[in-house]
């Protein structure tokens, strides 16, 4: 456990930031499911207004810090293909 006043405040700023962090996830997941059950679907339209929401959720995660650029870039280019083979 933590001793010193500054090692406790940053356990506090360490709480606070992973449950920050923790919802950038979830949302970022919500936008991402809500694509892939569109493309499941079979609605190329509902898929396309999906991916647009999605598009700057996950860029703002990364811009954040909670993904990894690669990582977006590589999602979101499968999710177009996808899309685009409906």
């Amino acid at each position: 456990m933590a001793n010193t006043a500054s090692a406790k405040k940053r356990i506090r700023q360490t709480a606070k930031r992973t449950e920050v962090n923790r919802n950038r996830m979830s949302r970022v997941r919500t936008f991402v499911r809500k694509v892939e059950e569109a493309i499941a679907s079979g609605d190329k339209a509902a898929a396309e207004a999906a991916y647009k929401a999605a598009m700057p959720e996950m860029h703002r995660g990364v811009s954040k810090g909670v993904l990894h650029r690669n990582t977006v870039a590589r999602k979101l280019s499968r999710l177009a293909g996808h899309i685009k083979a409906l």
